[in-house]
């Protein structure tokens, strides 16, 4: 090979090391870029969980001063008040409170580890309200009784579930979330989307506040409420709230029915709080289920984001 043969051999190494040496160069500077932007969004993100924190200290606060004023809980106390999206470093943060025993309390299904007829009752009411099939009741209390034995005529234990795939058993424990509905038998999306708004999974048995109550929840309180009574019942309390269950049940529009007082109240103790917040890129929505005693304090049972 000539002199002249070697230095174009040459040339073109120190072509090929020089491009590989730029595609290196670039490929780590995009790496870089992408860890960068990475951190940042994992950064904002952080913020913006934290802000959401804040919206759940805030709601804390306005429902232990609300105990302290008020021996009742209503549609028309401060806590009901919807937090606007406020400006905060950054970001915004938004925020609003809903009563949860305001809603058929799911667990209220079996007590002591049996079913509870009042509120098997209640809860059989209140599918036929939604125009849903009354015996999705069965495999709900076997989902969450302690047995393996059948509900009849509808129940669905342990064989149901484990021919499916995935396999898994019937939890024979208190509900989590309502959305643990979705798991049982017959619950379908579209049950569950029908039903949501009116159920709720507390972690003990709750009664029902009639001040707060959606007009579906008392047309199901007891036989022969129309929707339409309910409604009534609902637009008179937005004027004055009931300060005891008797008076709720001396509504002219519930004359004659037999209404459960032991399954009511005019006050709450458990809240859901839904925040939302965003810092930069990052976007939180956090839902947090809060617990208030007869003092006044308020302690967070469960958070979850996304959806609860």
């Amino acid at each position: 090979m000539n002199g002249q043969s070697q230095h174009g051999v040459a040339l073109i190494t120190a072509l090929i090391v020089t491009a590989l040496a730029v595609v290196i160069a670039v490929s780590m500077v995009s790496a870089q870029h992408i860890d960068i932007r990475r951190t940042g969004n994992v950064l904002d993100g952080d913020q913006a969980y934290l802000y959401a924190l804040g919206v759940e200290s805030w709601a804390q606060g306005v429902l232990a001063e609300d105990r302290r004023k008020n021996q009742t809980d209503t549609l028309q106390d401060a806590w009901a008040t919807v937090l606007p999206p406020i400006d905060v470093e950054g970001g915004k943060v938004a925020g609003v409170i809903s009563d949860q025993q305001g809603l058929f309390n799911l667990n209220n299904l079996v007590q002591n580890g049996q079913k509870s007829e009042a509120d098997v009752i209640i809860f059989r009411r209140l599918l036929i309200n939604l125009n849903l099939d009354h015996d999705l009741v069965w495999p709900l209390v076997d989902w969450i009784d302690p047995d393996v034995e059948l509900s009849f005529p509808n129940g669905a234990e342990d064989a149901e579930y484990l021919k499916r795939t995935p396999p898994y058993r019937t939890a024979n424990a208190p509900l989590v979330s309502a959305s643990e509905l979705l798991l049982v038998n017959g619950y379908t999306s579209e049950v569950y989307a029908q039903l949501a708004p009116y159920v709720g999974a507390l972690p003990a048995v709750t009664n029902i506040n009639v001040n707060t109550a959606p007009p579906e929840v008392l047309a199901a309180l007891a036989n022969g409420i129309a929707l339409s009574e309910a409604q009534s019942v609902a637009q008179t309390r937005t004027q004055q709230p009931f300060a005891t269950v008797q008076e709720f049940a001396a509504h002219p529009a519930l004359a004659g029915r037999s209404i459960p007082q032991a399954k009511l109240s005019v006050q709450s103790g458990y809240f859901l709080v839904a925040g939302a917040a965003t810092a930069g890129r990052g976007q939180v929505q956090l839902y947090s289920l809060l617990s208030r005693n007869d003092a006044g304090v308020v302690s967070t049972l469960a958070r979850t984001q996304g959806a609860y």
